[in-house]
């Protein structure tokens, strides 16, 4: 509002508010002429300033006043002619709808046929300057009331204003050939016969249809092919379960026969796991696109019933595909992403999501959104499942133009799409389009809708389908015949039938078929691990030295860094002098190895170039020249890997499942997401539950992301302190009860059998060795990491470089190495713990002299449970007593995890306590050989644990 002060021309007030009502802007107008503008008469009231400054002043003096400019309001955008896309259901009074309201701008009729110069801002002309009042008119309304409505007047950007105006206001750009329309024929043909097709055959199944906008499957060709056009090889799609069957088979173009062969229920799995619902499946193909005949990669996603969960995971991946391909400016690769009314506006991660377009480490330059507008959330009205006018309205934040169109519209569809494809093209940023269509049948096929929505179902009854107006409107201008379209109806008709027979031979369901990130070379050809063995992760000590001597260093010259660092850089020159390593440094150190071998290496998260620590200083800042940076593990090597530092926004879900869907992209990737504190992973719970610890067993998808999570109890409070490890054991899918055959493989076969692995390092050689084992294992999992906090710079957590070196690996188990175990005989007390309660035991056990009878024993890896080292160390002490020790907090479940599993190793013939649990609290196993014990007490009483015996604390 503050430019209209500015406009430097002024207008006849009748021609500005009929344009201003049309969504036309009128900063800066002017004649195209050198001549004065044509004369209008005075404005209602008098005076002689244009009509947008009249609405400035009063909007200073009471801003309710004035309406807003919404001529997309009057478009006919509901192809049911019932609901408005609009909640906001009042419309301008100064649009001139009808003849009458020409009396608003004292207007005659006889005032229509007057010609007026067009200002430069207007596109309506073509190549003509002036037009009559009544074309002018015609003209607006038929680029913005009819089946198309634009948003994008809230764009600060003048250009793309102009770009988008141009596309739509110019005379004639829908005009389409002969032969466009018969291909949109076709492909509606194809989307609706689908349909038909599963509904005749398997009419009791749920299939979640997209009966009622059908033309979603033309309208994501166009997208494609104009894409194409413009030089994309590789389209990466995330969609919810409405039409995903169809977009499968036309679209991506899977094979008919797999997925009918889906409606089988004596279908017999090939593959492990659970598999999943057949609408929820993903796929990757690649073929010729037949309107340009190039190359084209198509990968839709799978994803679970979670609305839009998916929808950071294909940013994720899409980000991976650009980065691996050099495709900085999203030339090579995009996304398009499908999504519902409902969910659009109502899940949260659909913001968060946006938020990320612009950032430099995660934007996929532009993302072009398709929302299926069935105008019902399953049974509930647009007006109790939003509080903005349309459901797209989040997509504002972000400045991307909102296109809505009536579905039942299918050229209107079909431009909206061309225009989209290339707005993402020409200006690297995200565009909705708004398909408002309907849907024929309940939230499910099985569903009612009469129920809750019986006026609207009552028209949807009535309805016209699409594929017959379209059809009747080019028999009609003889575009194509009667005898055409029938021909080509019985032709898809009878591929249908085809590929129905042909299902019936199959006996077997392969979900690797439906793998939608497939990794070339990896596995061997029947999908499995080509060893299972795992090499050494130790690395020679000259390249540990080199690293060290790297990060302790400033490699950029005249590069200022603040005083404090600096102490922080010499304290690790001091270290690499001695051999040591701290948590930080074997941190570095695992990602300058794994670079300097090829591998690409990605840490993302809140405030993870600092660390929330600030232990790790990845990214250095000169104090003097601002926004100057410098991150030193891309200097290690010239020919090294590149390594990805990079803060997020303050976002768990989107970010994690971005992270998750960067990892899906390579194998040879190490792809890290770090909590701030590991409590926090809590808001991301859907992706950790739906894909990280899921995702092999639904869609046969390997996944080697790495969560970063910090754990203790460190005075913080409540929040701050847990990072909640009993979530991700209960979620562990290694059996307590089987006790397992130890074979030569069997470390390696328990990681492959498990569906992700779980590790509370203690030591920073062990964090070293798992970073780099993640990578050198012959398949991906998973890795959930609990990293300490006060241990980062607790001067007896750090590691020689002897721990590092070639031939040594990551210990699953680290047992006891002191006077205990060359007398182990002697030992009275064989204590298990895990992460930094160690370091609270040994300082205990050494101020009461007990190192002779006391065996501490760490466990590190916790899921897969370490169950032949475990054995091991409880027969090394044969008379000792055994207990499982943790920090003091009630909630810090490990207790329910780890019981089971060691009365099955001990097989019941060895009492175990339990340190650290709520001795209040009722054993999970039942088991009356099991006793729990207050931590505090048990440090109190000399680790004697006959002291506890029949007593309660």
């Amino acid at each position: 509002m503050s430019q209209l002060r500015l406009l430097p021309y002024r207008l006849g007030a009748q021609a500005a508010r009929l344009l201003a009502a049309h969504d036309v802007p009128v900063f800066g107008w002017r004649s195209r002429s050198s001549g004065p503008p044509a004369a209008f008469p005075s404005s209602k009231g008098g005076g002689g300033s244009s009509y947008m400054e009249e609405m400035y002043f009063a909007w200073l003096e009471n801003p309710q006043s004035v309406h807003k400019i919404r001529g997309h309001h009057v478009a006919q955008l509901d192809p049911l002619g019932i609901l408005d896309a609009d909640l906001d259901s009042f419309v301008p009074s100064d649009l001139i709808t009808t003849i009458d309201k020409l009396a608003f701008y004292d207007l005659q009729e006889t005032d229509l046929d007057k010609e007026f110069q067009l200002p430069m801002t207007t596109f309506i002309g073509g190549s003509e300057n002036t037009l009559s009042l009544r074309e002018i008119i015609r003209r607006l309304e038929n680029t913005y009331c009819q089946h198309i409505g634009l948003e994008f007047m809230f764009i600060n950007d003048v250009e793309q204003c102009q770009w988008i105006r141009q596309k739509f206001e110019t005379p004639g750009v829908m005009q389409f050939s002969s032969e466009e329309k018969r291909t949109l024929l076709a492909r509606l043909v194809r989307s609706m016969r689908f349909e038909d097709f599963l509904a005749r055959k398997w009419s009791s199944e749920k299939r979640f249809g997209l009966e009622g906008c059908e033309v979603m499957i033309p309208a994501l060709k166009t997208i494609i092919d104009k894409s194409s056009e413009m030089g994309i090889e590789n389209v990466i799609l995330g969609m919810p379960h409405r039409g995903r069957l169809n977009v499968l088979a036309n679209v991506i173009r899977k094979d008919l026969e797999q997925i009918f062969c889906q409606f089988d229920p004596k279908l017999e799995a090939a593959d492990e796991g659970s598999g999943d619902v057949k609408y929820h499946l993903g796929m990757y193909h690649e073929r010729i696109n037949r309107v340009t005949n190039r190359n084209i990669t198509l990968s839709l996603v799978a994803n679970p019933s979670h609305l839009e969960a998916v929808d950071p995971v294909v940013q994720g991946k899409t980000k991976a595909e650009q980065f691996y391909r050099g495709d900085a400016q999203g030339k090579k690769v995009m996304s398009i992403l499908v999504h519902g009314d409902a969910a659009f506006a109502g899940q949260g991660v659909v913001y968060e999501t946006f938020h990320l377009s612009d950032l430099p480490s995660y934007t996929t330059n532009g993302t072009v959104h398709i929302v299926v507008n069935n105008q019902i959330g399953f049974t509930t009205d647009p007006r109790m499942a939003r509080s903005s006018p349309y459901p797209t309205d989040v997509a504002r934040v972000v400045n991307a133009p909102i296109f809505h169109v009536n579905a039942d519209d299918p050229e209107a569809v079909i431009y909206v799409c061309s225009v989209a494809a290339e707005w993402r093209n020409t200006f690297n940023k995200d565009v909705v389009v708004d398909l408002v269509c309907y849907r024929r049948r309940g939230h499910n096929e099985m569903d009612e809708p009469m129920f809750t929505q019986p006026l609207m179902y009552k028209q949807i009854h009535r309805q016209v389908p699409v594929l017959k107006k379209y059809a009747d409107k080019l028999i009609a201008e003889g575009t194509v015949t009667l005898q055409e379209f029938e021909e080509e109806i019985a032709k898809y008709d009878r591929i249908c039938e085809e590929a129905y027979g042909r299902s019936k031979d199959k006996k077997i369901l392969h979900i690797k078929h439906w793998l939608d990130s497939p990794w070339p070379g990896f596995f061997n050809v029947d999908g499995e691990p080509k060893s299972m063995t795992c090499p050494a992760t130790g690395i020679s000590e000259d390249v540990l030295t080199h690293i060290g001597s790297v990060a302790s260093s400033v490699p950029l010259e005249g590069f200022k860094i603040h005083t404090g660092l600096s102490r922080i850089l010499r304290g690790r020159a001091d270290m690499i002098k001695n051999r040591t390593v701290d948590w930080a440094l074997a941190e570095y150190m695992a990602f300058g190895s794994l670079l300097k071998e090829g591998i690409h290496v990605r840490l993302s998260g809140q405030d993870v170039e600092r660390g929330t620590f600030s232990h790790r200083h990845h990214v250095l800042h000169d104090q003097e020249v601002d926004r100057r940076t410098c991150v030193p593990m891309n200097h290690l090597w010239p020919d090294q890997a590149p390594y990805t530092v990079c803060n997020s926004s303050l976002s768990e879900y989107g970010v994690l499942g971005f992270e998750l869907g960067y990892a899906m992209a390579s194998p040879n990737a190490l792809v890290l997401w770090e909590a701030q504190f590991g409590d926090f992973h809590n808001t991301a719970q859907c992706i950790i539950d739906q894909f990280i610890s899921t995702g092999q067993a639904k869609w046969v998808r390997h996944n080697g992301i790495v969560l970063l999570l910090p754990h203790g109890m460190e005075g913080m409070g409540p929040e701050h302190s847990s990072a909640r490890p009993e979530r991700f054991l209960q979620m562990s899918n290694d059996d307590s009860d089987a006790y397992p055959a130890f074979t030569k493989d069997f470390e390696v076969s328990q990681l492959y059998d498990c569906n992700w692995i779980v590790v509370n390092c203690s030591t920073p050689a062990n964090y070293f060795h798992v970073l780099r084992r993640q990578i050198l294992l012959p398949f991906r999992k998973p890795l959930i990491i609990f990293t300490p906090k006060s241990l980062l710079r607790h001067p007896e957590a750090k590691s020689s470089f002897d721990q590092m070196v070639s031939g040594t690996s990551f210990q699953r188990v680290i047992p006891e190495d002191g006077v205990a175990a060359r007398a182990p005989e002697q030992v009275q007390r064989l204590i298990f713990c895990t992460g930094k309660v160690y370091y609270d035991l040994v300082k205990e056990r050494s101020r009461q002299g007990l190192e002779e009878k006391v065996a501490i024993t760490r466990l590190e890896q916790i899921s897969p449970f370490p169950f032949d080292l475990i054995k091991q160390e409880a027969e090394k002490y044969p008379r000792a007593e055994l207990a499982w020790c943790q920090e003091e907090h009630k909630n810090m479940g490990y207790y329910d995890y780890i019981s089971p599993r060691f009365m099955t190793i001990l097989r019941r013939t060895r009492p175990i306590w339990y340190v650290g649990r709520d001795p209040a609290a009722a054993p999970a196993t039942g088991n009356r050989n099991t006793h729990l014990v207050s931590l505090k007490k048990f440090l109190d009483t000399a680790f004697n644990l006959q002291a506890f015996e029949g007593k309660t604390f």
